[in-house]
This record gives structure tokens, sequence and C-alpha cells, in this order.
């Protein structure tokens, strides 16, 4: 197998938003040098997190995506801020979309969200949630959010099933039902 990277021979910012950054690059394909362009979406990163509670609920936030023109339900995720660390960001977010407060914080996996195109890297965490700690959610002022507690492995059947569709979502789910051996119990929770 020969060297697949590629070589930026220039580069042109043309857009500066709030969070994004686009740029466009001209590169050399390896082997052989052959031109291409590419569209790069620059991300600052963000975390999400899959909050348990102790009875094996996972606390899910359903939310409209104006670029995807849907209600979808997800879990809790947001943006790092400059210099912020990972689960001090896992732990702000987790308060802030659901009001809860995480006794243990696992990473679970860093994944790329579309390296098609865009440089986001998602830090995903299991958080175990502190039962005396569930307070009021106070999301950010452009959020509209409603929580809902489902079971992990109907969680991770509404998956697979297609309905819950965000990607982040997804993985977090499964990886935190392979876990905490969720995986297979679903029809050990009753029906859905």
């Amino acid at each position: 197998m020969g060297d697949l990277t590629e070589e930026r021979v220039s580069s042109e910012r043309v857009f500066t938003g709030r969070i994004l950054k686009v740029r466009v690059d001209e590169v050399l394909l390896q082997p052989g040098g052959h031109p291409a362009r590419r569209e790069v979406v620059e991300h600052p990163g963000a975390v999400a997190i899959v909050p348990l509670t102790v009875d094996g609920r996972v606390l899910l936030v359903r939310q409209y995506r104006y670029a995807a023109g849907v209600e979808l339900l997800e879990i809790p995720a947001g943006t790092l801020e400059p210099g912020e660390d990972l689960a001090a960001c896992a732990r702000r977010e987790l308060s802030e979309e659901t009001g809860g407060r995480a006794l243990v914080l696992e990473l679970l996996a860093t994944v790329f969200t579309s390296p098609g195109f865009c440089d986001e890297r998602i830090h995903i965490y299991l958080a175990q949630l502190d039962p005396e700690a569930v307070g009021e959610q106070h999301p950010d002022e452009d959020e509209r959010l409603h929580v809902e507690a489902v079971p992990l492995a109907k969680a991770l059947d509404m998956a697979l099933a297609g309905r819950i569709q965000d990607a982040k979502s997804v993985v977090g789910l499964a990886l935190a039902a392979a876990r905490v051996g969720a995986l297979g119990r679903a029809e050990e929770d009753g029906p859905r």
C-alpha cells in the first residue's frame, strides 16, 4: 500500500462564522502528484454525553435541527470553547441540556463526524448520573429542547429502527450499550 497523503499547495479562507470556518485548498494527491481541490469546514470540536440514570435509562434531548429540517432525538452535546477541557465541557453541556450532574464520566471514543469535508472531532462520554443532583436544564439562549428518559436498550432499538438518526447519538448509544452490557437485553425491558 502506497502513500495516501495529500500535500496542501494553497489555501483560501472563504467564510468565517461564529462557530465554523470554510476554506478551499488545492492539494497534490500521492502517489503521483495529481492536483485536486478540497473544500474544508473547520470546527472547534465538540463533546457528546450518554447520561445514564441509576435505573438504566438514558436522558435524550429532542430538538428541531434547522439544517436537517426535522426534530431529532439525540444524546446531549455541545461545542468546545477555545482551550476548554473535554470533561469540563461534557459536564457543562450535561448540566445545561438535562439539568444532570455526572458522578462518573468515562470517555468512550473520539470520532470524526464527517471527515470527507469537515475536521470536527466529537468526544463521546458515558456519564453515570448523580440521582441527588438532577436539576433544571438551562440551555443556551438559541436552544429549545425537551428531555426524554428512555431505557438504554430501548434507545438502542430506536436507533436500529431508524427512529434515532443523529450519527453521534447512534454511535454513543451503541458504545454505551456495549460498555454496560445492555446489548441483547431489549427484550427484557418489556414492550415498547
